[in-house]
């Protein structure tokens, strides 16, 4: 058995964040039963371009393997009731929408602990359920910027710039599985169930780590660094070869030394102005430009060679593409396949989730809209067929006919 194959997660999730926290626990074999809205067409992740036709897009397998789907409108009598069904023998109900939606729909702990009080109400919101911003919609970009990250990130004379990849929402996602878990877990030891009240906002608040505690206790005031440099490390940062860009950074005084006779200057190692971690900070302006000299007159590989062979940590700057075809990425088993109906062989990136041996993992194509309702209306709940056309009829499923 997979780790988490005796968990149930009843899923009101859409597009990014929610989606991508749950993935990582189907992946690791609990049962995600997607709720899908049939007035709204679904997971608005489902339509995300480009490569998106009709209901399916690439978009929505990247954050929808091994799950489950049930197109469900519980804002009717009758969706409410096969709600309140799925809760009973589930673990948890999970959502990711708007900090006072939860409430609205309730599918908060207080709202269904009369049907199961050992159910844990897992909401990833943009903001949380209480404070003055709880009524906001929040998006990764609004929060990078709320948060402070884009005053951390580009060239220093560039505007504030958000991070290539949407490091909140999927941060998050990350905060919202592992308190999901600890939750399922005090509530199997306690029978007793809770709310966990997550946000995007709180996730990237935290990880702003020392940066934050820099700036609570000193007077310390951020500075982007120019080639993405380390802000008290030097060298740490990238630099500019012949065809292309490499990092190098010297995070140890045995990785500087080291490096000196890479660059043919073993001299500066005795140097007063670089001895030190702090000597190289005062005089980075001396020393990172006859760095940078140095580094552009050989290529990328012409660099890499000699500074793996010295151990000094450095890497090539791949682009997307290179990053997907390194003989690492391929070792670790980083690349999984599924086979999808429209678009072939689908190829996309496994949890770095780890939980004992994986040379036996399998993984399921994300599922179409309402596909597993014969499974979760029959042979999970039992209705029989009568039941389930008179839920049918009463607009349970979407609109009634």
């Amino acid at each position: 058995m997979k780790p988490l194959a005796d968990i149930r997660i009843i899923s009101l999730e859409q597009y990014g964040a929610g989606p991508f926290g749950s993935v990582h626990l189907a992946d690791l074999g609990a049962e995600v039963i997607k709720i899908e809205d049939p007035r709204t067409g679904g997971d608005v992740g489902r339509y995300v371009p480009p490569y998106a036709e009709e209901e399916d897009s690439l978009f929505f397998e990247t954050f929808n393997r091994n799950k489950k789907s049930l197109s469900l409108d519980i804002t009717t009598d009758a969706g409410r009731a096969v709600f309140a069904d799925l809760v009973r023998d589930a673990d948890a109900v999970y959502s990711n929408l708007r900090g006072d939606v939860p409430a609205k729909m309730r599918i908060t702990y207080d709202d269904l602990k009369h049907i199961n009080p050992a159910i844990v109400c897992c909401s990833l919101t943009g903001f949380g359920m209480t404070g003055p911003r709880a009524k906001e919609p929040g998006y990764d970009y609004i929060l990078q910027g709320l948060a402070g990250w884009m005053e951390l990130t580009g060239d220093p004379d560039g505007p504030p710039t958000k991070s290539g990849l949407s490091l909140v929402d999927f941060s998050g996602g990350f905060v919202a599985a592992i308190s999901l878990l600890a939750g399922v877990h005090a509530a199997r030891r306690d029978g007793r169930g809770m709310d966990c009240d997550l946000s995007l906002y709180d996730t990237a608040i935290s990880m702003l780590t020392y940066v934050g505690t820099w700036a609570l206790n000193t007077d310390h005031r951020p500075q982007r660094m120019p080639n993405s440099a380390h802000p008290s490390l030097v060298p740490f940062q990238n630099f500019r070869a012949k065809d292309g860009w490499i990092v190098v950074g010297c995070a140890k005084e045995k990785f500087w030394q080291r490096l000196t006779d890479v660059v043919g200057h073993p001299e500066w190692r005795e140097d007063p102005r670089f001895a030190t971690f702090a000597d190289r900070q005062k005089n980075a302006d001396v020393l990172l430009p006859m760095l940078e000299e140095i580094f552009a007159t050989k290529t990328v590989n012409e660099w890499l060679e000699p500074l793996y062979a010295a151990a000094v940590p450095c890497g090539p700057i791949n682009d997307v593409g290179q990053a997907l075809e390194e003989e690492h990425t391929q070792a670790r088993g980083l690349v999984v396949e599924t086979e999808h109906p429209r678009f072939g062989t689908v190829r996309q990136l496994a949890s770095p989730v780890r939980v004992g041996d994986r040379s036996s993992e399998d993984y399921t194509v994300a599922p179409t809209r309402g596909e597993h309702e014969d499974y979760v209306l029959a042979e999970l709940l039992g209705y029989d067929a009568d039941r389930v056309a008179d839920l049918r009829a009463k607009g349970a499923f979407g609109a009634a006919p």
